[in-house]
């Protein structure tokens, strides 16, 4: 066999490769954009209001945002294709229970089963494609392609979910994922070779006891706080248990051989710095992504389809600047495509504030463009500078602690902009009393954006990227 051969069988099967790991990205977004679509439907058919819609996407958000940490270890312990499998395999249950699910507390636990699947699937997805991509500029383009199936699923699933929601019911969103998650499976399972780096690895069970003590409790006291009261003992219990349980974590990471999260990871300050920008850029989105499809099917009175092509816009941006994100990052580096994508999202959010003075549909599509576009630019390298600035056999736990970091970010947003919009809407979310509670909402998501784009500014370098491997 000749050199030439053995390169072109080697792209034939990394591009294989790809089109796997981006069906299994597509598969995780697509469930999160559908249900944000589907909740005024599924809140009004299981009798939920505003906080048990919380729980509903938190839920997904939680456990994944929790066991990401774990998922990075797994992965090279136990080998990245068995984990992602795995994580496929748990996608698939958990679609299954929601939709079958009764009522909202089930449909709540199968959308943290279906969060703990994709915590071991997404991060895996992409060390492999790290493995399988040695060459810095074709792994920066891999990656832009992986991340723009973020914004084909927010294509996809806001027009079929749309339809499906208004004609079939919000159960066929749940239902009809389940054949992309097996024939996903049978590619991994065909074209995706093993790889693992066990040397030095070690599950730390007791952290990943502690780091979901910490989170959990303080998602429950923000987002039941506006319903219990702040001052109430649940609240402070809860508040007080996160941050417990935060302290033990940190001091069980820096006194363990085996830590979940190599705290001297974070004496890299690009590293460091590219997960802040991660967690900022899903506080303000994923909070918009829940509250806007809301306010268009609640307050305007669209339908589940109209209100998912009245985010078109945005999506179909990200899919469009997420193509040549990559290429940016490698001419002009990552520092540019950063704090103009966090900055952009910022000013989008900010114009979505102003929709009490102004309820005109062209001010809400003309911020989603915006932030359609910040997006596009920064999530492919947000991603590539953070696993580039580790060595090469930590790229599973890099994935991990970025995407944890992002997920994190989602979790909080929801919670903390979900609770600052029930408290200024009168707990309710109805009526008139909705729209009072989306600037301050809008505004704070916003503020998160800036941070993260000023931290990208100061922080990020135009050789980040290769940073890592020198």
């Amino acid at each position: 066999m000749t050199l030439s051969s053995v390169r072109s069988r080697a792209a034939n099967g990394a591009t294989l490769i790809l089109l796997t790991m981006s069906f299994g990205v597509l598969i995780a977004q697509i469930d999160t954009s559908v249900v944000n679509l589907a909740a005024k439907q599924i809140g009004a058919k299981l009798d939920a209001g505003v906080t048990e819609l919380q729980w509903v996407v938190d839920a997904y958000n939680l456990v994944y945002a929790s066991l990401l940490l774990t998922a990075g270890t797994l992965a090279d312990l136990f080998g990245r294709r068995r984990i992602f499998a795995l994580g496929i395999g748990l996608f698939t249950l958990g679609s299954l229970l929601c939709g079958l699910a009764p009522n909202a507390t089930v449909l709540i636990g199968g959308r943290a089963v279906a969060g703990l699947g994709a915590a071991l699937e997404v991060p895996t997805s992409l060390s492999i494609l790290t493995v399988a991509y040695p060459d810095t500029k074709q792994r920066t383009h891999a990656l832009g392609l992986w991340a723009s199936c973020n914004g084909l699923a927010f294509v996809i699933g806001p027009t079929v979910g749309g339809v499906l929601v208004d004609a079939v019911g919000w159960r066929s969103i749940f239902l009809l994922i389940i054949p992309l998650c097996v024939a996903t499976l049978a590619l991994t399972m065909a074209a995706v070779p093993e790889s693992k780096d066990p040397k030095g690895r070690k599950l730390d069970m007791p952290g990943q006891g502690l780091a979901i003590v910490a989170l959990g409790a303080l998602s429950l006291g923000v987002i039941e706080g506006p319903r219990w009261g702040w001052a109430s003992i649940g609240s402070i219990m809860s508040f007080a248990i996160s941050i417990v349980g935060a302290a033990l974590f940190l001091r069980r990471q820096a006194g363990s051989d085996g830590a979940l999260v190599p705290l001297p990871m974070f004496g890299n300050r690009v590293f460091s710095a590219s997960l802040g920008v991660a967690m900022a850029m899903t506080f303000g989105m994923y909070a918009m992504l829940f509250l806007t499809p809301l306010y268009l099917q609640s307050v305007r009175g669209d339908g589940a389809l109209l209100a998912g092509i009245e985010l078109l816009p945005m999506s179909v941006t990200f899919v469009v600047v997420s193509q040549l994100s990559g290429r940016i990052a490698n001419e002009c580096g990552p520092r540019l495509p950063m704090t103009a994508g966090m900055a952009m999202m910022g000013i989008g959010l900010f114009i979505l504030a102003l929709i009490p003075l102004n309820d005109s549909l062209f001010l809400v599509e003309g911020a989603l463009l915006v932030i359609g576009c910040g997006l596009g630019l920064n999530t492919a390298p947000v991603n590539a500078v953070a696993v580039a600035s580790v060595p090469a056999a930590r790229s599973g736990t890099a994935s991990g602690l970025v995407n944890t970091a992002r997920m994190v970010g989602a979790t909080l947003g929801i919670a903390v902009l979900g609770a600052v919009f029930a408290i200024f809407a009168g707990g309710t979310g109805a009526g008139s009393h909705f729209v009072a509670g989306l600037p301050p909402a809008y505004v704070g998501g916003g503020i998160g954006e800036m941070m993260g784009a000023l931290a990208a500014f100061i922080f990020i370098r135009r050789g980040s990227l290769q940073q890592a491997r020198r």
